[in-house]
């Protein structure tokens, strides 16, 4: 994940809880991708430090347990650009400018930097030897451009890395406030971070279906984000919530009000750990360090047998 500071609960939902969920059956590595956050803006970094430190709070709050997790900062890992670097000469620019990422974006971050994004997030896979990858669906294809890039290298220097897979999972996709994709960017999420109160106050300003206007109108749950939020956090929201809005009984305030209790019920414990690791920086940052040395140590061993593959270790080669 790009280091933008605390995260919300469609970062939580989409991706944080699976990680936590796969933890015990995989080693896993858990990038907090600095240099990933440069393509977006290089215009102020003087928060770069902060975000990152705010990311692994969350991380580990959510439940993330270093213990069997390496939790870690891209750029302590210096193997990431090199591989990056022997990875984009076997890309091709416009298999690059065809990815949605790319395409979708380019009229504001119109860089090689951001062209070449995909390619860093390959290695970043590769550099570990990862066989598979938990992401959603609208990375299916940054996952296949790791899988063919780690292809390619196999054809022309023999068999050196796995070929990754996707992960998929049943993952729901968070509606913000204005019923968009939840983002920090629309300024329509709810923050892990906020208060009972916070989130009170943001729930209130979610949309919900237009043609229930009273009370007693009724509703269609199933276009609703205030609904998802249910579906997420309210455990009786099959039997409770959607006949009540159906039927017009379940006013959309009362409604949201009971999103809101939910959300809170839920993020409780997070929260409370939240707040305990926010007074202990120095262990934080001790995670990400021994993270990057345990990341390192597997990294380099990778680097190795590529650097050999290519007949680029020079040294060990000498006679």
């Amino acid at each position: 994940m790009q280091p933008t500071g605390s995260l919300h609960i469609g970062n939580l939902e989409g991706a944080l809880r699976n990680w936590v969920r796969l933890q015990q059956n995989y080693d896993m590595y858990a990038c907090i991708v600095d240099w990933h956050s440069l393509t977006g803006s290089m215009d102020d970094l003087s928060g770069l430090r902060e975000r990152i430190f705010q990311m692994a709070v969350d991380f580990l709050s959510a439940g993330l347990d270093p213990k069997h997790v390496a939790i870690f900062i891209q750029s302590d890992v210096k193997e990431h650009a090199e591989l990056h670097l022997i990875f984009s000469m076997l890309i091709t620019v416009p298999t690059l400018t065809r990815l949605p990422t790319y395409t979708e974006k380019k009229e504001a971050h119109d860089t090689y930097g951001f062209l070449g994004y995909p390619v860093l997030q390959a290695a970043d896979i590769c550099l570990y030897n990862a066989h598979k990858v938990p992401v959603g669906k609208d990375q299916e294809k940054h996952i296949w451009l790791a899988n063919d890039v780690a292809k390619r290298f196999n054809q022309s220097f023999g068999e050196t890395f796995v070929e990754p897979q996707a992960l998929f999972t049943e993952i729901p996709l968070i509606l913000g406030a204005d019923n968009r994709k939840m983002s920090k960017s629309y300024d329509n999420h709810i923050p892990i971070d906020y208060s009972d109160k916070e989130t009170e106050a943001r729930v209130r300003t979610f949309i919900t279906d237009p043609q229930k206007l009273r009370k007693n109108d009724p509703g269609r749950p199933e276009i609703c984000p205030v609904y998802l939020l249910h579906r997420v956090y309210t455990a009786d929201h099959a039997e409770e919530i959607a006949p009540n809005c159906r039927s017009g009984q379940l006013g959309c305030v009362e409604c949201k009000l009971r999103a809101a209790k939910s959300v809170n019920t839920s993020l409780a414990p997070i929260r409370e750990k939240r707040a305990d690791l926010l007074t202990k920086p120095e262990f934080v940052w001790e995670v990400l360090d021994d993270g990057a040395s345990r990341a390192r140590t597997r990294a380099q061993e990778v680097m190795g047998r590529v650097r050999a593959s290519m007949n680029m270790n020079y040294r060990e080669s000498r006679s």
